[in-house]
């Protein structure tokens, strides 16, 4: 597998696992959680916040190395942080989807409102590189 297609493989894997899980969460009896129990639905939005939060370091990075003449100017860094934009955003917009509750009720709604913030501004960071990219080039 060459490492273009590394980034499109890890986001279809997480969607993949994303798509498995969600039904299986969706039956998951309501029970009164404590304030600090780690729920799935808060664990799936720790882990899109994660990645939203990595997807837009890449992408400020990938912005920072477009603009200069080193290095792939930053493409396959605008890459991964689109993939990673929208791998968050997706996890987070099925998590509020999926939340029968508000806030404190154990399942996630707070990380995936935080995962609908930090994913598009992952993918606006990849997109403005990827477009710097290809107009320098």
């Amino acid at each position: 597998m060459s490492v273009r297609h590394l980034p499109a493989t890890a986001a279809a894997a997480v969607l993949a696992i994303v798509g498995l899980a969600t039904p299986a969460a969706a039956h998951v009896v309501a029970q009164p959680v404590g304030a600090y129990a780690l729920t799935a639905g808060r664990l799936w939005s720790a882990v899109a916040a994660l990645l939203g939060l990595a997807g837009v370091v890449v992408g400020g990075l990938a912005l920072a190395r477009s603009a200069g003449r080193i290095g792939n100017r930053g493409s396959r860094g605008a890459v991964v942080a689109l993939a990673a934009g929208l791998a968050c955003t997706v996890i987070g917009g099925l998590v509020v989807a999926a939340a029968e509750g508000g806030p404190g009720t154990g399942y996630g709604i707070v990380g995936g409102y935080v995962d609908l913030v930090v994913g598009p501004i992952a993918m606006v960071a990849g997109a403005l590189a990827l477009a710097r990219s290809r107009r320098t080039a």
